[in-house]
């Protein structure tokens, strides 16, 4: 029995706080019911928004079931399921049963946008409202961007970012769709709030999303698939979810082979690979193998300053550097960036890289000087295309840094690196220009580099700009909306590593190795059978890359 009310700000479907019910023991046995068990509440109690049908009670799928009793049960929880799959609407129904059943709970519902978040959050208030009203807890605050229920439990909505809710308490964090969030801004997040969630011992974080690239949510998957005593194991319960697991969909049952032939028709196969299957990597277009892609990991850099900065390891002695530059215009938008690598011998390494969108190409000159200097008066190849001339120029003659690369062009064999010497000074430049040849064979290497393991990669924004480094027209570059200038900036260093003069500063020759090794890997793999030919015309490779024939 409930007295006589007008309802929470004249809304008769919601209890204002302070109206005290008279539970018949009918009720005190559901309402127990329900808090000991959140996935009875929800089907029995629970109603969402259909698009066909209207207002419904929401009966879960055996997935969604499960969600709830995994993060109903575990601290920590990360998801991976295809879009439109009901993953936010279930994880509303379990936040709803969360802040009812217990008291003064904090909750923060955090979405790459805020306005999303302030969509989940509107969903759960009309859930709410839905509910009987012996069941709800008196009202206390109730707007867009925040609730407060009269058992001192709260929920707020906020976008993903390190100061949403900075100096706040909160025993509960939704991050939805937190693959979309920018990695910059994740990790700022989790540096700036993860200690106070770490904190509690009952506190939870229920990360949930389609996977966009290998980005911070796949950092914590990868973690949280893998197996106990591996090194980057974390606390995260993994939850994956196939896209023929979701009995129903908009378009007719997921099930259907035609239905995915259809979807992929109207999209294309990268988009179903990642939104559906939920594939990582879903283009098959990338430089690098998408089966490679998937191998990759990255580290903790030693250091990072707020310029873009990030160093792996300390310069050491005795050790050969090289440091590869690609430069932009400062204007925001593409970045000036360029990589450490140690070459000393293989797998080369990258020691360090810097990233700035923001620097002046006055000012970058002094910053490659500084990092170069650094690691042993690292060779520096500067990219001059288009202002990189300018910065090549202010290096080696403004601060006097002697050990700026240098190429000349050679007829037909194009550019080729030297040390200044061999032709004339005259006819050497400061730099190398990034011809369609020169990117072609950089591209090349570079892919061979990766695939075969001769160049570790292990930084986060290395990774995902090859992801997004994809084949357009007949050369590669950043997929539409992403950047490639610290893979620009590998490239360079690929091309480098086939040049005469750096085999003579290092005394290695990479594509002999890679072909001795793989001529070692067949051998080993045919071995004891052996080759007959009957065919005297086959030709024979003659060690570069070309075949002759007899």
């Amino acid at each position: 029995m409930v007295l006589k009310q007008k309802g929470y700000l004249g809304n008769v479907n919601l209890k204002e706080a302070g109206i005290n019910i008279q539970f018949t023991e009918e009720q005190v046995k559901e309402y127990m019911k329900c808090a000991n068990d959140p996935v009875y509440f929800i089907e029995k109690y629970i109603k969402v928004v259909s698009l066909d049908v209207g207002l419904v009670p929401f009966k879960m799928y055996d997935f969604q079931e499960d969600m709830i009793h995994a993060v109903h049960n575990n601290r920590f929880v990360i998801a991976k399921l295809p879009r439109q799959s009901g993953k936010s609407t279930t994880m509303v129904a379990y936040l709803l049963h969360y802040i009812l059943f217990n008291q003064n709970m904090n909750v923060a519902i955090l979405a790459n946008k805020q306005s999303v978040s302030k969509d989940i959050l509107s969903r759960l208030q009309l859930t709410y409202e839905y509910l009987p009203l012996w069941l709800q807890q008196g009202i206390v605050e109730w707007n867009k961007a925040s609730i407060k229920l009269e058992n001192g439990s709260r929920i707020i909505a906020a976008s993903t970012s390190s100061s949403a809710i900075r100096g706040g308490s909160y025993n509960c964090l939704l991050l939805d769709e937190f693959a979309h969030v920018p990695t910059g801004i994740a990790e700022e997040f989790f540096n700036s709030v993860y200690p106070t969630i770490s904190a509690g011992k009952e506190t939870k974080v229920i990360m949930i999303s389609t996977p966009n690239g290998l980005n911070m949510f796949y950092y914590y998957w990868k973690g949280a698939t893998k197996k106990l005593g591996e090194d980057g194991k974390n606390d995260y319960l993994p939850i994956e979810v196939h896209w023929n697991q979701v009995p129903q969909y908009p378009g007719g049952p997921l099930r259907d082979e035609r239905w995915k032939e259809d979807t992929i028709a109207n999209t294309n196969e990268q988009q179903f690979q990642q939104e559906f299957e939920c594939d990582f990597v879903g283009s098959q277009n990338t430089l690098i193998s998408s089966a490679k892609l998937r191998t990759l990991n990255w580290s903790t850099p030693k250091t990072k300053d707020a310029d873009g900065l990030w160093i792996y390891e300390e310069p050491k002695e005795d050790r050969d550097y090289f440091i590869t530059v690609d430069t932009s215009r400062g204007q925001g938008k593409d970045y000036s960036a360029f990589v450490v690598i140690d070459a000393t011998d293989m797998p080369y390494k990258i020691v360090a890289r810097y990233r700035n969108n923001t620097i002046s190409p006055m000012v970058y000159p002094t910053v490659i000087r500084a990092v170069a200097t650094k690691y042993n008066t690292a060779g520096v190849l500067v990219e001059i295309n288009d202002i990189g001339g300018q910065v090549a120029d202010i290096l080696h003659q403004d601060l006097e840094y002697e050990n700026v690369m240098m190429t000349t062009y050679k007829g037909r064999a194009g550019q080729v690196m030297n040390g200044g010497f061999g032709g004339g000074r005259s006819s050497s430049q400061l730099g190398v220009r990034t011809t369609m040849p020169v990117k072609k064979l950089g591209c090349s290497i570079l892919k061979s580099l990766i695939e075969e393991d001769k160049l570790v990669v292990e930084d986060v924004d290395i990774v995902n700009e090859l992801i997004t480094f994809v084949a357009k027209k007949n050369s590669f570059a950043a997929d539409d909306g992403h950047t490639d200038d610290l893979v620009m900036s590998l490239v360079l260093f690929a091309w480098m590593t086939r040049q005469e003069y750096f085999k003579s500063l290092t005394d290695a020759d990479i594509r002999t190795q890679i072909y001795e090794e793989k001529i070692r890997d067949i051998e080993d793999e045919l071995m004891p059978f052996g080759f007959i030919t009957d065919n005297p015309d086959e030709g024979e490779w003659d060690g570069e890359d070309r075949w002759f024939n007899y």
